[in-house]
């Protein structure tokens, strides 16, 4: 059984269908007994999908070294 926060770590993964098949039930199954995580991840891909329309030149120069700065964080993390 998962717990939210092992949910929440798992969506990116999930999204891109690169979990194994017994992590993807476990996934599915706390998603459908759970609200808040369920909405968490319609949140997420509702972020991933608009990131993926952005394009570089959209961003302004000061948002956009702020997201670098905050994205090699989380990868040194």
């Amino acid at each position: 059984m998962l717990r939210c926060r092992d949910a929440v770590d798992l969506l990116g993964e999930y999204l891109e269908g690169g979990l194994d098949p017994a992590t993807t039930e476990a996934l599915t199954s706390h998603l459908a007994d759970c609200q808040e995580c369920t909405a968490f991840l319609n949140t997420y891909r509702g972020a991933v999908s608009t990131a993926r329309r952005l394009r570089e030149e959209d961003l302004p120069p000061p948002l956009r070294d702020r997201l670098v700065a905050f994205l090699r964080q989380r990868l040194r993390a």
